[in-house]
């Protein structure tokens, strides 16, 4: 495709965005939606003018796909404005553990036992299609750091949680099928890849998030340096956790969202505890400046600064990587099995794993079904499935998998994008009796 194509293209669907951006908000629809569908009719089963295979473009679509979660991950944790000690990341982290786990556990099951894949494959596509995306999940996350709905904070927990989780059991999944390192009784992945890995990833996020912020609150307060370029310092420090927790041999997703979550920390803790709307943020150039030196607003200027670049990057590149899958999206994706496997993931696995995983834990069965069904899958799983084929996947097994994965990307695209607004509207009309969490 020329040149003149691409701006063509491109320009039409920003403006497209800008004009039904609000429309589409009100309509049983989401953008992602409209970008999967254009995606498609440009890609080798439309009109063949993008030409995009996940097996044979691995290498140029990993980093691709990484930035994009990155971004999204970083966003997620900018949002939660909870403390860590606050009761609402009880069902965040149990959704991104336990619901995880035994959604891993359900899939691998039918992977191998009604798909008859080998266990290392079942394995490996069960912890691509578990972890929930933070990249589409837009619609039922947090709308701004003051939201407070429970389903709306779990999911958002979740989504920023689960995908740095998931990735041990991509490890394994590897392993089994001889392509990466476990060791004796599996030792070294459960030393390594999980407890190591984890364990760094968080830990060097959260130290970077909390020193990178404190650092910034005191040149501004005391002496009014470091100000401006605000999306320099949210960028910076995507990059710079995720390139440590690498160096050290940690998961750099978790690091991300934990330096996401660290830097919001520090402008509750700074801030007093100041709700975010208290801070009014002037367009004019001279009141920027002074919101963002100001000993009690500082804090709160900054976390806003970041996160307005970071959700504007989060739209842009969301419409880019939809696309892509759109033009990836293989006719053999949009068969019986993967429709079968989507429903099997969306109205069995899902709901199953989240009543267990929340049991006990005083969520109302209304609140507990939505949670249930909004388990979005999306940029990540196929992140994974790109990352398998670069560390060796055979061929004969990527294109399997990639089938599946795709086909229950676009059916969950569909099918969640349809009912996030009549859902989530009728949610939001119930929070006046949303219980207190025990």
């Amino acid at each position: 495709m020329t040149r003149t194509a691409w701006f063509l293209i491109i320009g039409a669907l920003l403006i497209l965005m800008a004009l039904l951006g609000s429309l589409v908000k009100r309509l049983p629809l989401s953008m992602a939606m409209l970008y999967l569908a254009i995606g498609a009719a440009l890609g080798p089963y439309g009109a063949g003018l993008v030409r995009v295979d996940p097996v044979r473009d691995a290498a140029v679509l990993e980093p691709v796909l990484e930035v994009g979660v990155l971004i999204s991950l970083f966003s997620a944790g900018l949002k939660l404005r909870a403390p860590v000690s606050d009761l609402r990341w009880k069902l965040p982290i149990r959704l991104a553990v336990a619901a995880m786990l035994i959604s891993i556990a359900l899939l691998a099951a039918a992977g191998a036992g009604v798909l008859g894949l080998p266990l290392g494959a079942a394995i490996l596509l069960a912890a691509m299609l578990a972890p929930t995306d933070p990249v589409l999940a837009s619609d039922v996350q947090v709308e701004h750091p003051g939201d407070e709905h429970q389903v709306r904070f779990a999911l958002t927990g979740e989504a920023g949680l689960n995908d740095g989780i998931a990735f041990p059991f991509v490890m394994l999944g590897l392993g089994v099928m001889g392509l990466h390192a476990l060791g004796p009784y599996g030792s070294r992945w459960l030393a390594l890849d999980v407890v190591w890995g984890l364990a760094a990833g968080i830990a060097s996020g959260w130290l970077l998030g909390t020193a990178l912020g404190r650092l910034v609150i005191h040149l501004r307060r005391t002496m009014k340096e470091a100000v401006g370029l605000d999306e320099f310092l949210g960028l910076g420090l995507l990059a710079l956790s995720y390139g440590v927790a690498l160096l050290i041999h940690g998961y750099g997703f978790p690091a991300v969202f934990m330096a996401g979550v660290a830097l919001r920390r520090v402008e509750r803790k700074l801030s007093g505890g100041r709700p975010p709307d208290e801070l009014v943020v002037s367009a004019e150039p001279e009141a920027a400046q002074e919101s963002a030196t100001d000993p009690k607003d500082a804090p709160a200027y900054m976390a806003w600064a970041v996160l307005s670049f970071n959700e504007r990057l989060e739209r842009v590149v969301e419409v880019g990587l939809v696309l892509l899958i759109g033009a990836m999206l293989p006719a053999s994706a949009l068969s019986l099995q993967s429709a079968a496997f989507a429903a099997l993931l969306f109205v069995v696995v899902r709901p199953v794993s989240v009543s267990a995983a929340l049991a006990g834990a005083g969520v109302p069965a209304t609140h507990r079904r939505l949670m249930g069904w909004f388990g979005i899958r999306g940029i990540g799983s196929v992140y994974y499935l790109v990352f398998a084929v670069g560390h060796g996947l055979p061929v004969g097994e990527a294109r399997a998998l990639a089938d599946l994965v795709l086909g229950v990307v676009a059916a969950s695209v569909v099918a969640h994008g349809v009912s996030a607004t009549p859902l989530m509207r009728l949610y939001s009309g119930m929070q006046s009796r949303r219980p207190t969490l025990k």
